[in-house]
Protein backbone atom coordinates (compact mmCIF):
# COMPACT_ATOMS: atom_id res chain seq x y z
CA UNK A 1 0.00 0.00 0.00
CA UNK A 2 2.89 2.07 0.87
CA UNK A 3 4.17 2.08 -2.65
CA UNK A 4 0.86 2.31 -3.97
CA UNK A 5 0.48 5.78 -2.49
CA UNK A 6 3.85 6.86 -3.31
CA UNK A 7 3.30 6.73 -6.84
CA UNK A 8 0.15 8.16 -6.63
CA UNK A 9 1.63 11.29 -4.86
CA UNK A 10 4.52 11.33 -7.34
CA UNK A 11 2.05 11.51 -10.21
CA UNK A 12 -0.71 13.87 -8.42
CA UNK A 13 2.85 16.13 -8.07
CA UNK A 14 5.67 16.73 -10.53
CA UNK A 15 4.93 13.64 -12.31
CA UNK A 16 2.04 14.64 -13.42
CA UNK A 17 2.06 14.46 -17.23
CA UNK A 18 6.09 13.13 -17.37
CA UNK A 19 5.94 9.83 -19.38
CA UNK A 20 5.80 6.28 -17.12
CA UNK A 21 5.78 2.54 -19.20
CA UNK A 22 3.28 1.18 -16.43
CA UNK A 23 0.70 4.10 -16.06
CA UNK A 24 0.81 6.88 -18.97
CA UNK A 25 -2.69 5.97 -19.19
CA UNK A 26 -3.58 8.11 -16.29
CA UNK A 27 -2.31 10.97 -18.31
CA UNK A 28 -5.65 10.41 -21.12
CA UNK A 29 -7.93 11.37 -17.75
CA UNK A 30 -8.45 13.93 -15.51
CA UNK A 31 -5.86 14.32 -13.00
CA UNK A 32 -9.75 14.17 -10.49
CA UNK A 33 -9.85 10.53 -11.66
CA UNK A 34 -6.06 10.04 -10.18
CA UNK A 35 -7.01 11.49 -6.91
CA UNK A 36 -9.88 9.47 -6.37
CA UNK A 37 -8.11 6.46 -7.00
CA UNK A 38 -5.46 7.81 -4.48
CA UNK A 39 -8.35 8.04 -2.57
CA UNK A 40 -9.11 4.69 -2.75
CA UNK A 41 -5.22 3.75 -1.08
CA UNK A 42 -5.43 5.93 1.24
CA UNK A 43 -8.72 4.52 3.18
CA UNK A 44 -7.27 0.85 2.53
CA UNK A 45 -3.78 2.16 3.83
CA UNK A 46 -5.81 3.63 7.17
CA UNK A 47 -7.66 0.68 7.66
CA UNK A 48 -4.61 -0.92 7.77
CA UNK A 49 -3.13 1.22 10.22
CA UNK A 50 -0.89 3.84 8.47
CA UNK A 51 -1.73 7.17 8.63
CA UNK A 52 -1.24 8.82 5.64
CA UNK A 53 -0.82 12.99 5.46
CA UNK A 54 -4.67 14.23 5.41
CA UNK A 55 -3.47 17.01 2.64
CA UNK A 56 -3.86 14.47 -0.19
CA UNK A 57 -7.43 14.33 0.67
CA UNK A 58 -7.83 17.29 -0.76
CA UNK A 59 -7.68 17.14 -4.62
CA UNK A 60 -6.03 19.84 -5.17
CA UNK A 61 -3.07 19.09 -3.20
CA UNK A 62 -0.29 18.37 -5.61
CA UNK A 63 2.56 17.68 -2.59
CA UNK A 64 4.78 19.83 -0.96
CA UNK A 65 6.87 20.82 -3.67
CA UNK A 66 4.21 21.31 -6.32
CA UNK A 67 1.73 24.27 -6.08
CA UNK A 68 -1.58 23.39 -5.98
CA UNK A 69 -4.07 23.31 -8.53
CA UNK A 70 -6.28 26.27 -9.00
CA UNK A 71 -9.68 24.26 -9.04
CA UNK A 72 -9.97 20.85 -10.75
CA UNK A 73 -13.69 19.76 -11.84
CA UNK A 74 -15.00 17.00 -9.70
CA UNK A 75 -16.07 13.93 -12.18
CA UNK A 76 -18.18 11.19 -10.89
CA UNK A 77 -16.93 8.01 -9.19
CA UNK A 78 -16.85 5.41 -11.32
CA UNK A 79 -16.34 1.49 -11.47
CA UNK A 80 -13.61 1.15 -12.22
CA UNK A 81 -12.09 4.48 -11.97
CA UNK A 82 -10.01 3.96 -15.02
CA UNK A 83 -11.16 1.78 -17.59
CA UNK A 84 -7.87 0.53 -18.51
CA UNK A 85 -8.31 -1.29 -14.74
CA UNK A 86 -10.28 -4.59 -16.50
CA UNK A 87 -9.43 -8.30 -16.02
CA UNK A 88 -6.32 -7.98 -18.00
CA UNK A 89 -4.87 -5.32 -16.56
CA UNK A 90 -5.72 -7.14 -13.04
CA UNK A 91 -3.99 -10.39 -13.83
CA UNK A 92 -1.04 -7.89 -15.65
CA UNK A 93 -0.85 -6.38 -12.08
CA UNK A 94 -1.13 -9.85 -9.91
CA UNK A 95 1.76 -11.63 -12.24
CA UNK A 96 4.11 -8.59 -11.51
CA UNK A 97 3.50 -8.91 -8.03
CA UNK A 98 3.68 -12.69 -8.16
CA UNK A 99 7.15 -12.17 -9.98
CA UNK A 100 7.69 -10.10 -6.73
CA UNK A 101 7.40 -12.75 -4.46
CA UNK A 102 4.06 -11.78 -3.76
CA UNK A 103 0.81 -14.10 -3.98
CA UNK A 104 -2.74 -12.98 -3.92
CA UNK A 105 -5.64 -14.65 -4.45
CA UNK A 106 -9.03 -13.39 -5.03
Amino acid sequence: MLGQHRECAALRGNGWGRPHATVNYVFNHSPYKLFQFHILVISEMKKRGYHPDRRWEDPLFRGNKCLKYKQLESLSLTYPIYPEHDDQYLKSCLLNLQNKGIVITL
